[in-house]
């Protein structure tokens, strides 16, 4: 996929994979407006994540690429059932493409975004007079147990958008991680970084994987998402810069073995 504007949209989560993927629209000289979406989820505490990494980029000379807005989509999911989602059961742990996983799927969540994102790229794209691309940070990892994070997905969806809208022909779909594992996105958001004087670990240290961080927003080192992500940290000869409940050899330690267990079945 190649971007074939200078505008994008995107989809801001405050986690590891949106936020490489901002990197890695800057990086290419993108002007960004990034939506991170409240729709109930336990870990809110990403969108505060989100905020902070928009403040440091902000600060560190992309004041006039980059752009953020919060769009608050809790009401639609009051009534969904995931246990991501707020007052939910105990979220699993164990791989991330464990079947149990299965239980952190939201339904539709993905199409309502997308939708509000190709909503605002046309009103964006109209105001401009520019063609914008719509930007999303999914991977590989995603398409065992997210039906709707697969390739087949998007691609009939955003055919949907286009028959139903004025103006389509302005709006492109970029998926660039869509193929990738979270070690190859740890890996493009290096590339990125290396564009730029920026701190690789000021910039991860804002954000947040974990489907259970306590209170204080401590991850705790045990769900598919915090394992996938520590396992891409250690692929890279990296430490994590995140705070987790235990110390980083105890937690790497205890996803290698979960890893191992899961190759074996």
């Amino acid at each position: 996929m190649k971007l074939k504007s200078k505008y994008s949209v995107l989809s801001l989560s405050g986690g590891m994979d949106s936020t490489s993927l901002l990197l890695h629209l800057l990086s290419r000289n993108q002007i960004v407006y990034s939506l991170s979406f409240i729709y109930g989820q336990n870990h809110s505490i990403e969108i505060d994540k989100a905020s902070e990494n928009i403040s440091y980029l902000i600060n560190n000379g992309f004041k006039d690429k980059l752009f953020h807005k919060i769009v608050d989509l809790k009401s639609i999911f009051n009534n969904f059932n995931s246990t991501l989602l707020d007052g939910s059961s105990t979220i699993p742990e164990g791989h991330y493409e464990s079947k149990n996983m299965k239980s952190t799927f939201v339904p539709n969540r993905n199409a309502i975004f997308s939708s509000v994102l190709y909503g605002y790229a046309l009103t964006l794209s109209n105001r401009i007079k520019a063609n914008v691309t719509v930007s999303m940070g999914v991977h590989s990892g995603d398409h065992e147990i997210y039906p709707d994070c697969r390739p087949e997905f998007f691609i009939k969806l955003f055919e949907s958008f286009k028959i139903g809208n004025w103006d389509s022909e302005k709006i492109k779909l970029y998926l660039p991680y869509i193929d990738f594992n979270k070690t190859d996105i740890l890996k493009d958001a290096e590339k990125s970084i290396s564009c730029f004087d920026l701190d690789f670990d000021a910039i991860f240290r804002n954000t947040i994987t974990s489907y259970n961080p306590d209170g204080d927003g401590v991850s705790s080192g045990r769900s598919g998402s915090d394992i996938e992500r520590i396992l891409a940290f250690n692929n890279l000869n990296r430490k994590d810069p995140i705070e987790y409940k235990e110390k980083w050899d105890d937690i790497l330690k205890n996803a290698l073995e979960v890893e191992k267990k899961f190759n074996k079945k």
